[in-house]
């Protein structure tokens, strides 16, 4: 079983590729706010460096946010099509538990965020268990003193990961208890994806294209600043 990974919900473009064997193939790239003419090379060069072709994948997974929106669309979208082309099963990831992900092994509360713009972070906290991590509160959107605070309550050590800790880093680093990871775990991960996806695919916790819905938790800027506009 072979799965793509794509992932598209923050500043960063994220493909990879694996299996039982693991990741194959991984792909990142940087580039502000260039997802749509970044994603379809990225795919091209990870297939060519797995060397596998499209037409041998058996699932679709994407990470569908909370992120920013334009990017989140574009990934969502590209992943569904996709599906439906190779008529495979999908896949989807909230892209808090990707950043969790990879800080699985600390015994401390998780703290993953996301930077949501408009002066707030998408986050969600999450424990270590065995195999893994598990979310123990819903997603949400609020403001870097929002959730300060509820750390403060709390009362344990907490390790945040994200880039919404790292924006943000005054208003956490002056807590108490609380490590901030290197900007190196800033982003969700393609590699992130597709380890959580064969998991689920092994489960056959699969959805059909159709059936996938991202996960905004916010309107888009634009459609805000049309209804927050004074009236002419």
């Amino acid at each position: 079983m072979l799965i793509i990974g794509i992932d598209t919900a923050t500043a960063q473009v994220s493909v990879a590729i694996g299996g039982h064997e693991g990741v194959l193939a991984l792909t990142q790239s940087l580039r502000g706010k260039q997802h749509a003419e970044v994603l379809t090379p990225a795919i091209q060069f990870t297939c060519r460096q797995a060397r596998i072709e499209l037409s041998e994948i058996s699932v679709v997974a994407v990470d569908l946010g909370p992120g920013l929106f334009t990017g989140l669309r574009v990934g969502v979208a590209s992943a569904k099509a996709m599906a439906h082309a190779l008529n495979v099963p999908m896949i989807g990831v909230s892209s808090l538990d990707l950043l969790a992900f990879p800080v699985r092994f600390t015994s401390r509360l998780i703290v993953a965020t996301i930077d949501a713009r408009r002066g707030e972070l998408f986050y969600a906290f999450y424990r270590q268990v065995p195999g893994g991590v598990q979310r123990i509160s819903p997603h949400q959107v609020g403001s870097p003193d929002d959730l300060a605070s509820e750390i403060l309550a709390t009362g344990e050590e907490c390790l945040m990961v994200g880039d919404g800790a790292q924006r943000y880093r005054e208003v956490f680093e002056g807590l108490k208890k609380i490590e901030i990871v290197e900007e190196g775990f800033a982003h969700p991960s393609a590699s992130s994806l597709v380890m959580l996806a064969h998991a689920q695919a092994l489960r056959e916790q699969w959805v059909k294209p159709w059936d996938l819905q991202p996960l905004y938790l916010r309107k888009p800027d634009a459609e805000i600043n049309w209804t927050t506009r004074p009236s002419q």
